[in-house]
C-alpha cells in the first residue's frame, strides 16, 4: 500500500476508487456534516456494534447450545469443544434443522445474507454508495446464529462485519450526508465489528483500511479508529481483556544459521499455504456453481447440511470431537496448546474443514471465512512441522509457531489482506516473536495464491457478478500538482460584442481547438471552447451573433497555486465546462488569465501519472 505524499489529508488522499461514483444522484445537493458530527456518528456505530457482537455471540451460544445438547443457556465458550450431544446419531441433522430456518430467513427477507457478508459490504461501497438496507443487519444476525450454532463449518467476523456496516449505513440514511461520508461509517462499522469479536483494534482498523476504505487520509482515518476503539472497549466489558488463543510464550528466535533455515522453511510453509488458498477459493465457488444447480433453495441447504452433519458425526465417533462444527477454535487452541500435532489427523482435518466450509457456504449458509481460514492455517501449519520433525533432522521446529504463522497465512492468502492478517494473529496471540516469520510466509501465501488465482476469496463473487473491485491504495500524485503544472496556456481573450464570424476568420484559429475566455469592462462573463463541431454548427448561425450570445457562463476561476485537488472539486462543484487559472490574487482581470484547464486535461494528466505506479503482468 503506497503512503502519503505529505501531511495534507485531502490531496495527499491514498484511493482506490471515488467514493462518490455510485452515489445516488439525491446525494449530489446533501451537504457534508462536519468532522465532530462525523466523529460523533462514528462513536455511536462503534457502541451499537460492540453490543450487537456481544448480543450475536450470545445468540450463537443459546442456538448452539438449544440445538446440540437440548440446553437453552447462553453461555458457550467456542474454545472449548462441545461435549456429546444426547441425540447420538441424530446430532446429523442438527444442521439439517438449522438449515430450514436460514433458508425461511435469507430467502424471506434479505438474499443479501447469504454466504460470507463482506462481498456485499464491499459491493454496496463501491457500487451502491453505501447503501445497505437496514433489515439485511437483522437477517444476517438470525441467519448467521442459526447456521453457527447448528454446525454449519462457517466463522462469526462476516455476519459482524455486514451487521456493524448495516448499522453504518442506515445511520448514514437517518442523518442527511453525502454518499462518501456513508461509506466512511460502512467501514467504521466493520472495523468496529471485527474488532468486537476478536478482541483486535489494531486489526479492524487494517480492516477498514485493506479492504473497505476507498481512500484513506487522517479526516478517514479518525473516525473508524474512533469506532473501532469503542466496539473493542465494549467487547472487552463482557468477554475480558484476554487474546483470543491462549498460547505458551514463545522462545525469541536466535540471530544465526539455524534461524535463516528456519525462516526458509516458514517461506516454504507460505508456499504451500498459497497452493490451498487457491484451491480454497476455487473449491468455494465451484462448490456455488454445483449446489446452485438445485434451483429449490430449501433442499438444496438441507443438503448441503446434511453432508456437513454426516460429517461432523464420522470425526467424533473416530476421534472423540465435532472437529469441524462451528467456528472451529477449540481445534484451533488444542494445536497452539500442543494437545494435537499428529500429521495425518491434522492433514486430515484441514481437508474436512475445508469440504465442511464449501458445503455450508456454497449451499446457502449465511457466516464468515475468516475463521475456517485459521483452521486451515493452523492444521497446515501444524502438520508441515510435524512431518518435518518426524524427519528427525538437527534443525527442531515449534508446532504451534508454524500453526500461528499458518494461520496468518492463509488468512491473508485467501482474503489478500496482508497486513490485517498479520496485526490480527500478533492480537489474537500476543506473540510478537511470529510476526517476522508471518511477515514472510504471508507474502509468499498472497504471491502464490494471485499466480493461481487472480482474485481473492472476497472478491470472486464480485468479478463473477461483473463488479471489479480495485486491490491497491495509490497515492494520488496527480492531485498535489499545482494548476499552472496542469493548464493549458493556449487561452485567448475575447470581447463580448466580437461578431463570432470575425473571431472565427482569424487565421491562428484555422484547424486549432481554442479556449476562450470572453470579457467586458475588466470583468471575466463567460468561456467558450471552439472545436470542429462548433465551427460547423456555427455556419448556419444568425448572423451577426456574438461571443455573448454563444458563451457559457458554467466556468470557475482558480489560481496558479491551487492544487489539483481543489481545482476538479470546483469544477464539479460548479458544474463547470472548465477552470480559468489566474495569475496573483484579488479579483481576476481578463489581464491575469495564464490558462485553462478542463475535464479533458485532467484526464490526460490522470493518464500519464498512471506509468508511476508498477504493473505486474
Amino acid at each position: 500500500m503506497a503512503r502519503e505524499a505529505n501531511s495534507d489529508p485531502q490531496p495527499a488522499m491514498q484511493s482506490k476508487a471515488p467514493a462518490d461514483s455510485a452515489s445516488p444522484a439525491s446525494d449530489e445537493n446533501v451537504k457534508p456534516i462536519g468532522q465532530v458530527g462525523l466523529s460523533a456518528l462514528a462513536l455511536i456505530v462503534g457502541i451499537v456494534t460492540g453490543f450487537g457482537a456481544v448480543l450475536f455471540r450470545d445468540l450463537i451460544g443459546l442456538i448452539h447450545n438449544a440445538l446440540f445438547l437440548g440446553k437453552f443457556v447462553v453461555r458457550y465458550d467456542a474454545n472449548i469443544h462441545t461435549p456429546a450431544s444426547p441425540w447420538g446419531p441424530l446430532v446429523i441433522f442438527v444442521p439439517v434443522v438449522g438449515s430450514i430456518a436460514v433458508t425461511f430467513l435469507v430467502k424471506n427477507f434479505a438474499p443479501e445474507a447469504r454466504g460470507h457478508g463482506v462481498p456485499e459490504v464491499m459491493d454496496a461501497i463501491y457500487y451502491k454508495g453505501g447503501m445497505i438496507r437496514p433489515v439485511v443487519a437483522i437477517v444476517k444476525s438470525f441467519a448467521s446464529a442459526i447456521s453457527i450454532g447448528s454446525g454449519a463449518a462457517v466463522g462469526r467476523e462476516g455476519p459482524i462485519i455486514q451487521i456493524g456496516s448495516g448499522l453504518g449505513s442506515t445511520l448514514g440514511q437517518i442523518v442527511k450526508m453525502p454518499a462518501s461520508q456513508r461509506i466512511l461509517l460502512v467501514a467504521a462499522g466493520a472495523g468496529a465489528g471485527i474488532a468486537a469479536t476478536f478482541n483486535t483494534p489494531i486489526g479492524g482498523v487494517m480492516f477498514a483500511i485493506e479492504l473497505m476504505l476507498p481512500e484513506v487520509s487522517v479526516l478517514t482515518f479518525l473516525p473508524v479508529a474512533i469506532s473501532t476503539g469503542m466496539a473493542t472497549f465494549i467487547g472487552r466489558l463482557f468477554f475480558g481483556p484476554q487474546p483470543a488463543f491462549a498460547v505458551p510464550p514463545l522462545s525469541p528466535m536466535s540471530v544465526d544459521a539455524t534461524a535463516a533455515m528456519t525462516l526458509c522453511l516458514y517461506a516454504l510453509l507460505g508456499v504451500l499455504v498459497g497452493v490451498a488458498a487457491a484451491g480454497f477459493v476455487r473449491g468455494l465457488h465451484l462448490a456455488e456453481d454445483i449446489f446452485d444447480r438445485i434451483k429449490e433453495p430449501y433442499s438444496r441447504h438441507m443438503l448441503g447440511m446434511l453432508a456437513v452433519g454426516v460429517l461432523i458425526y464420522v470425526l467424533f465417533a473416530r476421534f472423540g470431537h465435532y472437529y469441524v462444527q462451528g467456528v472451529g477454535y477449540a481445534t484451533v487452541q488444542d494445536i497452539l496448546l500442543g494437545q494435537l500435532s499428529v500429521a495425518g489427523v491434522l492433514a486430515l482435518l484441514f481437508l474436512c474443514k475445508m469440504l465442511a466450509t464449501s458445503f455450508s457456504l456454497g449451499s446457502g449458509a449465511s457466516g464468515g471465512i475468516f475463521s475456517p481460514s485459521l483452521f486451515m492455517g493452523a492444521t497446515i501449519g501444524a502438520t508441515f512441522a510435524a512431518l518435518f520433525n518426524a524427519l528427525h533432522l538437527p534443525l527442531a521446529v515449534n508446532v504451534p509457531s508454524f500453526a500461528m504463522v499458518g494461520m496468518g497465512a492463509m488468512v491473508g492468502g485467501s482474503t489478500g489482506a496482508v497486513m490485517t492478517a498479520v496485526t490480527m494473529i500478533f492480537e489474537m496471540t500476543r506473540q510478537y516473536e511470529i510476526v517476522m516469520p508471518m511477515i514472510l510466509a504471508v507474502a509468499f501465501a498472497v504471491g502464490v495464491r494471485r499466480l493461481l488465482s487472480r482474485e481473492s476469496i472476497y472478491t470472486m463473487k464480485l468479478f463473477r457478478r461483473g463488479h471489479f473491485i480495485p486491490t491497491a491504495l495509490h497515492a494520488n500524485m496527480f492531485m498535489v500538482r499545482r494548476a499552472r503544472e496542469v493548464m493549458d496556456t493556449d487561452v485567448v481573450l475575447a470581447p463580448a460584442d466580437m461578431r463570432l464570424e470575425a473571431f472565427l476568420a482569424r487565421p491562428d484559429h484555422a484547424n486549432r481547438i481554442r479556449h476562450v475566455a470572453i470579457f467586458e469592462d475588466r470583468r471575466i462573463l463567460g468561456v467558450l471552447r471552439i472545436n470542429t463541431a462548433l465551427r460547423q454548427a456555427c455556419e448556419g448561425a444568425r448572423p451577426g451573433a456574438t461571443l455573448r450570445e454563444v458563451m457559457s457562463r458554467d466556468f470557475t476561476i482558480v489560481r496558479e497555486d491551487d492544487i489539483v485537488f481543489d481545482v476538479i472539486r470546483r469544477i464539479w462543484n460548479k458544474k463547470a465546462v472548465m477552470a480559468l487559472v489566474a495569475r496573483g490574487s484579488g479579483v481576476p482581470r481578463p489581464e491575469s488569465v495564464a490558462g485553462v484547464i478542463t475535464k479533458e486535461h485532467v484526464a490526460d494528466s490522470v493518464a500519464s501519472s498512471v506509468k508511476m505506479y508498477p504493473t505486474f503482468t
